[in-house]
């Protein structure tokens, strides 16, 4: 980050979900990831995501809004003049309407909570780009894993930062059973996407090589599936 620089911070907010069922994106790793933005020299700092459930509802719940507000975040609730579309010239999306305060801005930093999902088994960062699109995106589920692979593509972020405090193991993404959530206290930074979601899927008991999106990122170049390769500081 610039001094300067307009931040986006893109947690996961889809759900109408209390943090402790692990839904969404721990609103205390989000409060945290705004003060290092403003630490780091950023101008402004806008805290957005495009919810699956009523916005307004998953914003407050989640916790999100008033942690964010509180640390000088500009909260922004997802509105229709807000996506414009755009070619993202992927293998399943090619023109669709897209997010545009994430491509509008000087840096953005990618903020999901990793957990389990009934289609893709897994998401966290790569799968966090859901929340860049508008339209049905439900559309996407028959091709889930290459639309994860077009939208990683599409969207690569300054910085990765996935909250694992506490892990959502089954009947994810939306949960609702607390008994399904498990406290991990963990928490996976890195500016590879590929190795985050790499990493973090083996907290659920999933091998990477059991992702099919991850191996295409990986096919791609996205970065690497073999995050034991890259440099690892454990605090």
């Amino acid at each position: 980050i610039s001094r300067g620089d307009v931040v986006v911070v893109k947690p996961n907010i889809g759900w109408d979900r209390t943090p402790i069922h692990a839904a969404n994106t721990n609103p205390k790793v989000v409060a945290e990831v705004v003060r290092l933005a403003y630490d780091a020299g950023a101008k402004s700092v806008i805290v957005t995501d495009a919810s699956c459930n009523e916005p307004n509802r998953c914003f407050q719940r989640s916790g999100i809004w008033k942690a964010a507000y509180d640390v000088g975040a500009e909260v922004v609730i997802p509105a229709a003049h807000r996506f414009r579309g755009m070619r993202l010239k992927g293998e399943v999306l090619d023109d669709w309407p897209v997010y545009t305060p994430l491509v509008n801005a000087d840096k953005v930093i990618n903020v999901p909570i990793a957990k389990h999902h009934n289609l893709s088994k897994y998401t966290a960062a790569m799968k966090n780009w859901y929340g860049a699109l508008g339209g049905r995106r439900n559309r996407l589920h028959q091709n889930i894993d290459v639309s994860i692979a077009d939208l990683a593509t599409f969207i690569q972020p300054t910085l990765t930062i996935v909250d694992a405090v506490r892990v959502l193991m089954r009947n994810g993404p939306q949960g609702g059973n607390v008994a399904d959530a498990k406290d991990m206290h963990t928490v996976i930074a890195t500016t590879d996407q590929v190795a985050a979601d790499a990493y973090g899927c083996q907290l659920i008991g999933r091998k990477p090589e059991e992702i099919p999106y991850l191996k295409m990122g990986h096919e791609r170049g996205l970065g690497t599936m073999h995050w034991q390769n890259l440099r690892l500081a454990e605090v």
